[in-house]
């Protein structure tokens, strides 16, 4: 079966359209690199940028271990880019 990712409105328009892939992955880290646009929600050091949200079934990913977090099979993992300026 495996996990669930969605994405938002502007990461799915660099995503050719798709707010949605069902992808086999054992943690967090793996789903969110595994998708088209990872590049975008990683940084040249490979960490998840700043503004990159990540919530597992609706719960903060950086409560379970972030990217390290491990996936069960029927898990949604949901990305929402956090808004900032002044």
């Amino acid at each position: 079966m495996g996990v669930v990712v969605l994405l938002p409105s502007l990461l799915a328009a660099e995503a050719g359209g798709r707010k949605e892939f069902e992808l086999e992955a054992a943690t967090v880290g793996e789903a969110l690199r595994a998708l088209p646009v990872a590049d975008l929600l990683f940084d040249e050091r490979g960490e998840l940028r700043r503004l990159v949200n990540v919530y597992v079934d609706g719960i903060d990913a950086r409560g379970r271990g972030g990217v390290d977090a491990e996936l069960a099979d029927g898990q949604t993992l949901r990305i929402v880019q956090a808004v900032a300026g002044g």
